[in-house]
């Protein structure tokens, strides 16, 4: 199994780190989780494009997961996608995604009728609203959700994905949470979202009160490894930066004071190989052997 990092950001502006969005790729099982700002670009800079994507999975609700999901829905059919955009999503999910359609009606009816493809089923979305438990099930990949506490935003789930043996555990958006721990217990790998509290600082339009209540839903850096440590997971990889930039070595140290596995900051494009072990970035290629995330 092999995780690809396409955008690493959060909802401020950062042409180095783009929207939450990850890919998990399984023999010939390509899945999308979430789908932040400038996710299809970052699809074809990792090799593939959204008319490959077998089903896109949605954490949560909020924009900057989901702000670029009509650009994939008409991007995967101008690049000949010959099935419907499946797409599954919490509660909510299937009124937003027609709303989201009926919205673009008009300009579709237009492109439809001018260009004259031979099939529009790419435009017609199927959506899977789904609970905690299994959601997903194919090619010896299962994927089960758990419902993590992002509140006020409600319900926000992680991800369990299992393949061969491997396990990645995807947190989504959320503070410490006791489900998710629990659900990550053993895993070969951690993808966990993280909030830099010393790096996030007041700025016009930005109180005080603003940084404490964003900080109070997501995980804060000096908690992510003790999250980490206690479910006892083979290797950690931080995603998801609120601020987007920061000082990774402080970054590293305070993280590295709870967990000693392996620990990774993960950056646009990044590429894990859990299997083989071995990490990809920016023309770099690290290989630590077989076992050093999955079994041995």
């Amino acid at each position: 199994m092999e995780i690809v990092l396409l955008g690493t950001g959060c909802p401020n502006v950062d042409p180095g780190r783009l929207g939450p969005a990850q890919l998990v790729l399984h023999g010939d099982i390509t899945l999308l989780i979430d789908c932040g700002s400038g996710v299809t670009q970052r699809l074809i800079a990792a090799g593939t494009t959204g008319r490959d994507v077998d089903a896109l999975l949605l954490t949560h609700l909020h924009s900057d997961h989901l702000v670029d999901l009509f650009q994939l829905i008409s991007t995967s059919w101008q690049q000949g996608r010959d099935r419907p955009p499946r797409i599954f999503g919490p509660s909510g999910t299937r009124r937003f995604v027609d709303g989201l359609m009926e919205t673009w009606r008009p300009e579709l009816e237009q492109r439809k009728a001018h260009e004259a493809r031979k099939s529009n089923i790419a435009l017609e979305p199927e959506v899977i609203e789904f609970e905690a438990g299994e959601i997903y099930r194919e090619g010896g990949l299962v994927v089960e959700a758990v419902e993590v506490d992002h509140r006020p935003v409600a319900p926000a789930f992680g991800f369990v994905v299992r393949a061969d043996g491997e396990t990645v555990v995807f947190s989504g958006d959320t503070r410490r949470c006791p489900a998710l721990i629990s659900a990550a217990r053993d895993a070969d790998l951690l993808v966990h979202e993280v909030f830099i509290h010393r790096e996030f600082t007041a700025v016009p339009g930005r109180t005080q009160d603003t940084i404490a209540n964003v900080a109070a839903y997501h995980t804060a850096s000096r908690e992510v490894g003790k999250v980490a440590a206690e479910a006892n997971v083979r290797g950690l990889l931080l995603t998801h930066f609120v601020p987007s930039r920061f000082d990774r070595e402080a970054l590293l140290e305070e993280v590295r004071a709870d967990f000693p596995g392996p620990l990774l900051i993960g950056e646009d494009l990044m590429r894990v190989d859990i299997t083989t072990g071995t990490v990809r970035h920016a023309g770099a290629v690290m290989s630590f052997g077989p076992g050093w995330f999955g079994k041995k």
